[in-house]
C-alpha cells in the first residue's frame, strides 16, 4: 500500500483532499486485485476512473494556481501534460493473467512515482513562492541566517553553500551583458545540481545512522527536488534573451523557496530529533 503521509499535504485542503482520493483509489484497487486472480476488469476500472479524476483533479489545480497568479503555472500545466499522456498511451497486457498483474503493476509504480514527485516537487510550492528582492542589503533572501540553522554542522554548512550558489547564479542573472555569461550559468546551474545530491546523500546517510523515522519523507522529498533539477529546460537555450531572463528568475525564485520551505518545514525536524534523542553525531 502506498501511504499519502503529512509531509505530503501542501496545506491547501481541496488540494489535499484530492492527491489523497488519487492514493485511495489507487490503494482500494491493489487491495482488490490481491484478492482475484484476473485483474482485468480491476485494472481497466482503475485506469479509466485514474485518467478521468486526474483530468479534474488538474484542471482544479491550474484554476486554483491562476487564481492566484502562481508564477509555476505554465510549468505545472508542462507536468501533467506529461502524466496525462503516459497514463493515456498505457495499454493494458491482457494476454495471461500473470502479464496483466505485472502490466497493472507497472502503471501503478509509474503513478505512485510521479505523484510523490510532483507533489513534492512542484505542488508543495503552490502559493509560497515569493517574490524575493535584494534591494535591502538587510534584508538579503539569499543570506543563511539563523533560522535556518539545524545545529547539526555537517548540514549546516552545507545548506549555507547551497544558498551561496544561487546567490551567485542570482547575481550573475542580473549582470549586464548577461548573453556573456550563458556558460557560467550553465556551470553553477551544474554545481548546483551536484551539490544537492552530495548534500541529500550526506543528509539520508546520516539520517540512516541514526535509524530517523522521517527518513522516507526526506528521500521522497529530495529525490523530487533533483527530478526538478534534473528536467532543468535551460540546456535546450542557445542564448540568454529577455524571455530567457524572465524564465531565469522564476527559476531562482523557485529552488530558493524551496530550499527555504525544505529546512524550515523538514530538516530541523531532524535537528530537533537529534536534540530530544541526545543523539551524538561525532
Amino acid at each position: 500500500m502506498y501511504e499519502f503521509t503529512k509531509d505530503c499535504m501542501i496545506g491547501i485542503k481541496e488540494i489535499d483532499d484530492e492527491h489523497k482520493k488519487l492514493f485511495d483509489m489507487i490503494n482500494d484497487a491493489i487491495a482488490l486485485a490481491d484478492k482475484t486472480e484476473d485483474v482485468t476488469y480491476i485494472a481497466k476500472n482503475l485506469i479509466k476512473g485514474l485518467k478521468d479524476y486526474a483530468a479534474v483533479h488538474f484542471a482544479h489545480e491550474e484554476a486554483y494556481m491562476k487564481k492566484i497568479n502562481d508564477p509555476e503555472l505554465d510549468s505545472q500545466i508542462k507536468e501533467h501534460k506529461v502524466f496525462t499522456e503516459k497514463v493515456n498511451s498505457f495499454k493494458l497486457d491482457t494476454s495471461s493473467n500473470e502479464t496483466t498483474k505485472k502490466s497493472l503493476n507497472d502503471i501503478l509504480v509509474y503513478i505512485v512515482q510521479w505523484l510523490y514527485k510532483h507533489i513534492l516537487g512542484s505542488d508543495i510550492m503552490i502559493g509560497k513562492l515569493v517574490e524575493h528582492s535584494d534591494e535591502n542589503e538587510n534584508d538579503n533572501p539569499f543570506a543563511f541566517t539563523d533560522k535556518y540553522k539545524t545545529d547539526i554542522p555537517l548540514v549546516d554548512d552545507e545548506h549555507r553553500h547551497l544558498f551561496e550558489i544561487i546567490e551567485q547564479t542570482n547575481d550573475l542573472i542580473h549582470e549586464k551583458l548577461l548573453h556573456d555569461k550563458y556558460d557560467e550559468i550553465m556551470r553553477l546551474l551544474d554545481e548546483l545540481k551536484t551539490y544537492t545530491e552530495t548534500h541529500f546523500s550526506d543528509e539520508e546517510a546520516l539520517m540512516e545512522k541514526i535509524s530517523y523515522p522521517g527518513i522516507d519523507a526526506q528521500k521522497k522529498a529530495h529525490a523530487a527536488f533533483v527530478d526538478k533539477l534534473v528536467h532543468i529546460d535551460i540546456n535546450e537555450l542557445d542564448e540568454i534573451d529577455e524571455h530567457q531572463q524572465t524564465y531565469l528568475f522564476e527559476l531562482i525564485n523557485y529552488l530558493l523557496n524551496w530550499l527555504s520551505n525544505h529546512i524550515l518545514a523538514s530538516d530541523m525536524k531532524l535537528g530537533e530529533y537529534i536534540k530530544e534523542n541526545n543523539i551524538s553525531i561525532d
